[in-house]
């Protein structure tokens, strides 16, 4: 497995992580369904002005040969800052109550359990 995890630093940007979330709502139902991804999380950090995405894939064959969705560097204004590949040493699958992974977060109007807001310290 790989995974990518990319950023854009949005402080010379007209965009923010909360003006983003309409990119987000109308582009995440393009990343579903895309042979190979595991799952793709979108990030941010407002106070540092950091938004991007951490990408997790079958293989790096498999992220090679994807057609990727539209990226938002157009709205940002510039390229991504900051990419970088990762092997996947291990994974472990954690104990909960969702259904599923997709659809969490704020730009989808996916609550986030108490108990997760409770363990970031929020």
């Amino acid at each position: 497995m790989k995974a990518m995890i990319a950023w854009w630093d949005l402080t010379d940007s007209q965009q923010t992580a909360g003006t983003l979330r309409d990119f987000i709502r109308k582009e995440s139902e393009h990343w579903t369904g895309i042979p190979g991804l595991l799952l793709k999380i979108w990030l941010s950090d407002p106070p540092t002005g950091r938004w991007g995405a951490l990408l997790l894939w079958e293989s790096e064959d498999a992220a090679r040969a994807a057609v990727l969705p539209r990226s938002p560097a157009e709205l940002i204004g510039h390229p991504v800052d900051f990419r970088a590949w990762f092997d996947v040493e291990a994974t472990a699958e954690g104990v909960h109550s969702l259904r599923s992974l997709g659809g969490l977060g704020p730009a989808l109007d996916g609550l986030v359990p108490v108990e997760f807001e409770e363990f970031a310290g929020k």
